[in-house]
């Protein structure tokens, strides 16, 4: 089997690995990157059978926009309509690739290889790790992974239970120099919230990611415990819609303490596909609708699950008063201009304006040091390799059997 790192080797987000038998090859994720001076792998260079996308964050399947449509991307059931819906709402034509389905621990057979996909932690929902076997080979792809998430129990079952006789593992490095201690869970993001928006005077907007299902969860366990009303835009009560078919656990809709603010754009994105959204917009405008002038009458009933990119928002409630900002994702991307993340530099203004109460309060999506060392000696793997790290240098000092391979470099295995 060979292996090849496109890239991820050395730095976080933009993974592509090539597995390659002599008679078949797939890659493992086709992610846009995160830094500014990545290049991108050469995918006509690049002669694959198949994709697989491990969760639906644009730094795993970001490129698949620019794969050959006649390869085929295999992806989680609930990640293919994430990721059918989402362009629809930015005003873009959604993905036309060769897709297929997969679902956790059944396994499929893609040429010489069989793969078992493994649902796991993550701030991604449908999020997964591989099993993949040829040629008398066993490799493991954690993908991004987490043990403090809502579905820990996923980080507990592979503990207890992992694939035997493992001859590499591909391991996640995000947080080997970075800690997660001011919020080590999601149960303490949860808490935070909760005690700012518990006795508010004016509006909290929350900044993160809608396809976060972890957060939103958190939010709105805050705002019923609280008895606020939480407010999402048609994206993130979409969403929730989609969780709900495959998770007993969301209710979406059906919670009380949830309004939906319909704003003209997506309000147009629905009313343009219904053959897709069916009577979604219908049931919201009869049973779920909040109209901004019930918000401004009374905002501190209210707090507002919002994107980076709603700083606008922010800015007009600000006028009449203050408001509790509460940054629930990576504090990283305060530092991007706007340009490379839209509303970037107009969120990170916000942390020095009087009249906002800027709070970050956000546990990562990734596996600290202490899980990640738990996870590796439970597979116990031939040969470990950091993937999705900026110091894959460090591993050797935790870790036994590590080979630290640089991208382009062929390894075989």
């Amino acid at each position: 089997m060979l292996i090849t790192i496109h890239r991820g080797s050395h730095e976080i987000g933009g993974t592509c690995i090539q597995v390659s038998t002599a008679n078949c090859s797939i890659l493992l994720d086709l992610g846009r990157a995160l830094r500014r001076d990545s290049i991108d792998p050469d995918l006509e260079k690049i002669k694959v059978d198949a994709v697989l996308v491990s969760h639906p964050h644009m730094d795993h399947y970001g490129l698949i926009d620019v794969l050959d449509k006649s390869v085929p991307v295999y992806i989680g059931e609930l990640s293919r309509k994430l990721i059918d819906t989402a362009p629809l709402f930015l005003g873009r034509k959604p993905y036309d690739n060769n897709f297929h389905t997969y679902k956790s621990w059944k396994p499929f057979s893609i040429g010489d290889f069989t793969i078992t996909p493994y649902l796991v932690d993550h701030s991604a929902t449908d999020a997964h790790a591989f099993l993949i076997e040829a040629v008398g080979k066993r490799i493991f792809y954690s993908g991004d992974f987490r043990a403090h998430g809502r579905k820990r129990i996923c980080f507990d079952r592979i503990v207890a239970n992992p694939p035997r006789d493992l001859d590499l593992l591909f391991l996640e490095g995000t947080l080997i120099e970075r800690s997660n201690d001011k919020y080590p869970t999601e149960e303490s993001v949860e808490q935070k919230i909760y005690e700012t928006i518990k006795d508010q005077q004016y509006i909290t907007f929350i900044i993160s990611s809608a396809q976060n299902i972890d957060r939103l969860v958190s939010a709105y366990k805050a705002c019923h415990k609280a008895k606020k009303t939480l407010v999402l835009d048609f994206y993130a009560a979409w969403v929730l819609e989609l969780a709900k078919k495959v998770s007993r656990g969301i209710r979406a809709m059906d919670w009380n303490y949830i309004r939906v603010y319909a704003n003209h754009g997506q309000d147009q994105t629905l009313k343009k596909n219904e053959h897709i959204f069916e009577d979604f917009r219908q049931r919201i405008y009869q049973n779920f609708r909040v109209k901004p002038a019930e918000i401004r009458a009374c905002p501190e009933k209210y707090v507002e699950f919002a994107r980076i990119s709603q700083s606008p928002a922010i800015a007009s409630f600000k006028k009449n008063g203050r408001v509790n900002l509460i940054y629930s994702q990576w504090e990283g991307y305060l530092k991007y201009s706007d340009k490379d993340y839209l509303g970037a530099e107009a969120m990170a203004a916000f942390r020095k304006d009087p009249n906002v109460n800027f709070i970050c309060a956000h546990t990562s999506g990734h596996a600290t040091l202490c899980d990640l060392k738990t996870f590796t000696q439970a597979l116990n793997p031939g040969r470990l390799i950091p993937v999705h790290t900026e110091h894959a240098h460090r591993f050797r000092e935790h870790f036994e059997n590590v080979l630290e391979l640089k991208d382009g470099v062929d390894l075989t295995v």
